[in-house]
């Protein structure tokens, strides 16, 4: 069982080039709009590189540093070599314990609760109501009708996905 999470989060899920990033743009925006202090983490399941080759950080890192910190006085970048992806859980309560929610991309088998993403054209089948069947799908936001036994949101309406999330995590 997962462990009690203090910190608010909620993942987007779903296929790649549904919309994700786009959707949680929109509602970061709003939320930031409305006062909230917004946290976002996405999962990546291929490797990344933050750095580019030549540039001092990358060099410190290529050399071998296990944890690398780069800080200036508007940002702070962490590279951190591991041996697997650590639990979503523990990325929440080291990196944001100092917002209010963190709207997580991806992070499909996680235990967090879920709005799934979901575009007709991409795919006529839901992650999380089609062969599987999550518990910790909360909504559905799509650009077509659905009969859910969660709601759904309209995938164009970033106000009212923001509204969702305010009422069921921040009120």
């Amino acid at each position: 069982m997962a462990p009690s999470l203090t910190v608010k989060a909620v993942a987007f899920v779903a296929k790649s080039g549904s919309g994700k990033t786009t959707l949680l743009e929109q509602v970061i925006s709003r939320l930031k709009d409305r006062g909230y202090r917004v946290g976002a983490i996405k999962h990546d399941a291929h490797r990344f590189d933050i750095d580019r080759p030549g540039k001092d950080s990358y060099r410190l890192t290529a050399a071998g540093a296990d944890t690398m910190v780069i800080s200036s006085p508007e940002k702070l970048a962490l590279v951190k070599r591991h041996a697997a992806s650590p639990p979503v859980e523990d990325l929440l309560s080291a990196f944001f314990t100092d917002v209010d929610i963190v709207l997580a991309e991806g992070f499909r088998s996680s235990a967090l609760p879920k709005i799934e993403v979901h575009r007709r054209e991409r795919s006529p089948n839901l992650l999380c109501r089609g062969e599987e069947h999550d518990p910790m799908l909360l909504a559905v936001a799509s650009d077509e009708p659905l009969d859910l036994d969660v709601p759904r949101l309209d995938i164009n309406d970033a106000v009212s996905v923001t509204d969702f999330i305010e009422r069921r995590f921040l009120l």
